[in-house]
């Protein structure tokens, strides 16, 4: 007869290990606990601090000072009267509690392991007189009033996880007490968890809906910022396309006349006839790199529109006609050329055009029926030309304008500023006392002289 095998003990290992790794959850939790509750966020940084108006930045200082002084005659009368302790232990443990809430308003933490240790002493020391019997244990009224504000100091500055710490440690210590209560007590520990709670989910929902107004605002200025800049990159794009028929035809000019000269000159040596011929084939190549460049810059609107920088640019010569197109609608202009018209700089010219362009168009959007004056005329050394624009303000009400014609091409007064840069003039803009507007610039007649170079010696190869 065979007997039964011993009952197997496999189940009892498999129970240590268990047991081992709730130990080790648990020492995970604690330290974890403990990381929150040692590390404070921004430490010595007062509340409010980041607020612009000063009234609110002395808030918290206000607020924390305000129930201090009303806490510690409170408590201590709460404490000594009521309960029975002794003056002098209530006394030191109402500083403590009451105190400590103007430490909480740049260390918050800090505060809230001065103030809860307080608590748990208070608790503990209650247990001890006769007077607790009928009264609210562990937490007494003024122990919650002045716990509850130094919730909301602690939701406005520590991070997430740190307040569900503190929250858990508040319940904890209740549940504890709760275990060790005196008899005939009204205990408070599930209302101040409960308030706790709410307290510091408000002062978290408040600061995160901060933080996110702030951070909306940053990116709105960022954005604002990079608008500006690519509107600038595209202005500075619109010009380069347009001076592109200017030092096209430079270009072309130099080319011809380099591949003339042979024809032109007669007695001109071999080394002379390569020479030119070297320049014409550089100017040449730089031609087409200059096409390259223009198929860079050229917009796909402008490709899809057939190429307006192929047409002449415009200058001073047609004023005239910007000004008819102007008044059509709806602005009158009167216009003030210069009796004996300078020879101006292709870009000088383009560039006085581009900025009554630009004004006149700004007349029409902001100002639709003012009466406008546009001038321009040399300086008394002749070496500046003075493109002067003045709108006086417009009629009330003001009436919707026609459409510009020959409207501004660029982005308005940043357009301006980039042409007359380009060609070291001046640029003067601004509001007028009755309401108008004024754009003065001034544009030289020459273009600004190169710095000198060396001359070449004899060892330099030059003709």
């Amino acid at each position: 007869m065979t007997g039964h095998p011993p009952p197997s003990s496999a189940p009892e290992p498999a129970r240590e290990p268990a047991r081992q790794r709730a130990l080790r959850a648990v020492r995970q939790a604690l330290r974890l606990l403990a990381v929150e509750l040692g590390t404070p966020t921004e430490p010595g940084t007062p509340l409010f601090a980041a607020v612009q108006n000063r009234w609110l930045r002395r808030l918290p200082y206000l607020l924390a000072f305000g129930f201090a002084v009303s806490l510690l005659p409170t408590t201590v009368t709460v404490l000594a009267n009521d309960y029975g302790m002794a003056g002098a232990l209530a006394g030191a443990l109402a500083t403590a509690q009451s105190v400590s809430l103007l430490l909480a308003v740049a260390r918050p933490l800090q505060a809230w392991w001065v103030i809860f240790a307080a608590d748990v002493v208070c608790a503990l020391a209650l247990t001890m007189v006769d007077g607790v019997a009928g009264r609210a244990w562990p937490w007494p009224p003024p122990v919650i009033v002045g716990y509850l504000a130094l919730m909301l100091a602690l939701s406005l500055r520590e991070r997430r996880r740190t307040l569900i710490a503190v929250w858990l440690t508040t319940g904890a210590a209740g549940i504890l007490f709760e275990l060790a209560a005196p008899a005939h007590v009204q205990n408070t520990w599930v209302l101040l968890f409960v308030l706790s709670g709410v307290m510091l989910m408000m002062g978290a929902t408040l600061r995160e809906r901060g933080d996110a107004q702030r951070k909306l605002i940053e990116q709105e200025t960022i954005s604002e910022a990079e608008r500006a800049r690519r509107t600038l990159l595209e202005e500075r794009t619109r010009i380069a396309r347009e001076l592109h028929d200017v030092v096209a035809h430079h270009m072309s000019v130099i080319t011809v006349q380099a591949d003339s000269a042979p024809y032109r000159i007669s007695g001109i040596p071999k080394a002379a006839e390569d020479e030119f011929g070297a320049i014409a084939a550089t100017a040449r190549e730089s031609l087409a790199e200059m096409r390259r460049l223009l198929g860079v810059l050229r917009s796909e609107e402008t490709e899809r529109q057939g190429g307006p920088e192929k047409a002449p640019q415009p200058g001073i010569g047609m004023l005239p006609k910007l000004v008819e197109g102007t008044v059509r609608a709806g602005v009158p202009v009167e216009l003030a050329l210069p009796e004996e018209s300078a020879v101006l700089e292709p870009a000088v010219d383009l560039s006085a055009y581009r900025i009554v362009q630009e004004a006149l168009a700004n007349v029409v959007r902001h100002a639709p029926g003012a009466r406008t004056r546009v001038s321009l005329r040399t300086t008394a050394d002749g070496a500046r030309l003075t493109v002067l624009v003045v709108n006086s303000a417009p009629p009330a009400p003001a009436t919707p304008s026609a459409p510009l014609e020959t409207g501004g091409t660029g982005h308005g007064l940043v357009g301006m500023r980039e042409r007359v840069r380009l060609v070291d003039g001046s640029l003067d803009t601004g509001p007028l006392p009755d309401g108008g507007f004024r754009v003065a610039a001034q544009l030289p007649l020459a273009p600004p002289a190169a710095p000198a170079s060396p001359l070449p010696t004899k060892d330099s190869g030059s003709l």
